[in-house]
């Protein structure tokens, strides 16, 4: 993995064990998804144990095949960290909000929730709608990561 997660996300991600290292906590991964949302919108609510399934459904076949980054639009630390906690991936530091407006900014995002695939060796776009990829999977995650 080159330098761009560290551009992209910070040189530090927010996992379950704590702060950890961008090319650390990326590595060995051969796709990255950034999950834009926020306890206070209703579809991302909806949509996020779905997501949450899925990724955990991907980490028992396969645990290089994806990461997922959550990117907090929420308006404050207390509802970030209460909606981070029902999430079993890693997030950009609630404290970045420079990275997560710059992520917005990057990948065009005009609504949330939004789940955008990369892939992981050089940050190039392989799913600009990876909600809609995922929910046509239905709960098969190997006919999403063919798409991938």
């Amino acid at each position: 993995m080159s330098n761009w997660a560290v551009e992209f996300f910070g040189p530090q991600l927010q996992t379950k064990d704590g702060m950890k290292p961008t090319a650390e906590a990326l590595a060995g991964k051969t796709r990255v998804g950034i999950y834009f949302s926020a306890h206070w919108c209703p579809p991302c609510r909806g949509f996020t144990p779905v997501l949450s399934e899925f990724y955990n459904d991907v980490e028992e076949e396969d645990s290089s095949a994806l990461a997922l980054i959550f990117a907090s639009s929420d308006s404050d630390n207390s509802s970030f960290e209460e909606y981070y906690g029902t999430m079993p991936f890693f997030a950009v530091p609630f404290s970045a909000t420079d990275k997560i407006q710059a992520l917005g900014s990057r990948f065009g995002v005009r609504g949330i929730p939004s789940l955008i695939i990369l892939d992981a060796a050089d940050g190039s776009v392989k799913d600009a709608d990876g909600r809609s990829t995922v929910a046509a999977a239905k709960g098969v995650p190997s006919k999403a990561l063919a798409k991938w």
